[in-house]
């Protein structure tokens, strides 16, 4: 099979990896995910086959890209009210029924048991497993939360003439830790994680502008520069994802990030929550602009 750039990939059989393969397509200065140009359903249908569980920012370019937090009913309504209580970390997208993985709003068809490129499962507060399918986990109770993703508003950024240096260096973007408390709800509570990406002063301007667009993918930046004022003690070191290259004459500029509820699951340490792992998103049917306002 080829993509729409004519690139060819054998059977599509993607590695299992963290890293990015990018190409250069039309604009020498643009790299682009291999995979750019399928459709959020063309992404899914590989990762329920088994054939891509890589990173996905870059990849469906255009369309809108979720993180995935599971739990049980009974901590649902705690959860629920966490994602309100904290909308800049957790917007929410779409929530399912209990025992329903069909995501109705968002992705029609999809399965969220198999249709996410990876997954990570925590027991008690500790990860335990990072499988690509979670059939065998799914419970008649297990709900599921869809919150607005980031990596929807990179290609209004590139769109802009904008840097996005982890998809320029082809790896995942990076994310921290930080010591900005979320708002506690039921037994969910913890620090809010941000992601990074580097710019000049005035680059993190106009990207504050074109984020207001998209507030139900985390919108405009929580802060921008010195790294330590947010707790943050090695920006050469992501508490996820992979670390990128600050230049001469750049910032570091953060926005909230849906591996928020991650952080979170560390500490409230529930039974069983079944999350995507970072950077490994699902995405969804919707495009970018269906998300402005």
């Amino acid at each position: 099979m080829k993509n729409l750039a004519g690139f060819h990939y054998p059977s599509l059989a993607l590695p299992v990896q963290n890293k990015l393969t990018c190409v250069t397509v039309n604009n020498p200065g643009v790299p682009m995910h291999p995979l750019h140009q399928l459709t959020g359903r063309q992404l899914r249908e590989l990762a329920r086959r088994g054939e891509f569980a890589g990173v996905t920012c870059g990849a469906a370019l255009g369309y809108v890209q979720a993180n995935l937090v599971v739990l049980p009913k009974e901590q649902a309504f705690d959860f629920l009210l966490f994602c309100q209580r904290n909308p800049k970390p957790c917007p929410l997208l779409d929530v399912t029924e209990a025992g329903d993985p069909v995501p109705r709003l968002c992705a029609p068809g999809a399965d969220l048991r198999t249709d996410v490129p990876c997954y990570r499962v925590y027991r008690q507060g500790e990860l335990v497993d990072e499988p690509t399918d979670i059939a065998s986990l799914w419970q008649r109770d297990s709900v599921a939360f869809l919150l607005g993703c980031s990596f929807t508003f990179e290609n209004a950024l590139l769109q802009a003439g904008l840097p996005v240096r982890h998809i320029e260096a082809g790896c995942n973007v990076p994310m921290y830790r930080t010591n900005i408390a979320c708002q506690p709800a039921g037994i969910f509570h913890g620090p809010m994680v941000v992601s990074m990406r580097p710019m000049t002063p005035a680059q993190a301007v106009r990207a504050t502008q074109i984020c207001t667009r998209f507030a139900r993918a985390h919108g405009t930046p929580v802060h921008l520069g010195d790294p330590a004022a947010i707790g943050i003690r090695d920006i050469a070191r992501p508490d996820f994802g992979d670390s990128v290259c600050i230049q001469p004459g750049e910032i570091p500029v953060f926005w909230a990030c849906g591996v928020t509820p991650q952080a979170v699951v560390m500490q409230a340490k529930p039974a069983l929550c079944i999350t995507h792992k970072p950077g490994h998103m699902f995405v969804t049917d919707w495009r970018d602009v269906d998300l402005e306002g």
